[in-house]
């Protein structure tokens, strides 16, 4: 099986993007691995410490291995802004792809510290390694607040962590926006030509389309999905759960359906034809 850093190596020569989507349980899961199955698209199955309190870790992961296999999709597991050195030794032992550790909040030397531990021990596992470098507002956070990446900043993260792949801050955030996103392309181009390593676009859930597709050709390569998986998936269900049927089993693969066709969408922006 090809690693994850060999894939997101050949699709950044490629201009091509990989899509990281969040899965909460079974129905989001398969929605997501319906969508990669039928457009023939690989993709990263993303887990966040909250998701793996709510499922349990050994739960998740054996949905994930086991979907990723009876769909006969490409794919990896990885942890989504791990907090802690523990939680990402935890997933590297159950049998992560990837970890991210996000000491994005945290000063720069202290950030440094915290991702060489978890790199250091990845290595026995050679899993990938994600790390944050600026301000991408998370879920509650203020949105005002823009603290990009700079490139030589950047650089100097990446020799000093030996990190696999680099969320950068280039004006996405977390959830929803409150007016449309307007993408650093030019910090961006710098930071492609600065830093050798993968770049990862975190708050991709809605930003235009066009913008995404100009961020991949300018060396984006991961790009995370969660917030618009989430919202269609309770907002379909919302609108189901209006009368007295009590089966889930019929009321959970319409909202399920919505996901897939989601992705389907998102999978293909990204591909960057």
């Amino acid at each position: 099986m090809v690693t994850l850093k060999e894939k997101m190596r050949q699709l950044t020569s490629e201009k091509k993007g990989l899509l990281a989507t969040n899965f909460y349980n079974m129905e989001t899961l398969h929605g997501v691995l319906t969508a990669a199955k039928e457009t023939r698209q690989p993709v990263i199955l993303q887990l966040t410490g909250s998701s793996i309190d709510y499922m349990g870790l050994n739960t998740a992961v054996e949905l994930a291995r086991t979907g990723l296999k009876d769909f006969g999709v490409e794919g990896w597991i990885h942890l989504d802004h791990g907090s802690t050195v523990e939680l990402a030794q935890a997933c590297l032992d159950a049998g992560f792809d990837s970890v991210m550790i996000d000491g994005s909040e945290l000063p720069f030397e202290e950030n440094v510290r915290l991702t060489r531990e978890v790199v250091k021990r990845a290595q026995a596992y050679n899993a990938n390694v994600e790390a944050e470098l600026g301000y991408v507002a998370k879920l509650g956070q203020s949105h005002d607040n823009h603290a990009f990446t700079k490139a030589e900043e950047a650089k100097r993260f990446v020799d000093e962590t030996g990190v696999d792949a680099l969320a950068v801050a280039i004006g996405t955030a977390h959830g929803f926006y409150k007016e449309e996103p307007r993408l650093q392309f030019n910090l961006l181009i710098d930071i492609h030509a600065t830093v050798d390593t993968i770049l990862v676009l975190h708050g991709g859930s809605g930003v235009p389309e066009a913008q995404l597709r100009k961020a991949i050709s300018l060396g984006i390569c991961k790009v995370n999905l969660a917030t618009e998986i989430k919202n269609i998936f309770m907002k379909t269900l919302k609108t189901t759960l209006n009368g007295d049927e009590i089966d889930l089993r019929k009321v959970f693969p319409v909202a399920t359906g919505r996901v897939t066709q989601l992705v389907k969408e998102k999978l293909v922006v990204v591909q960057n034809n």
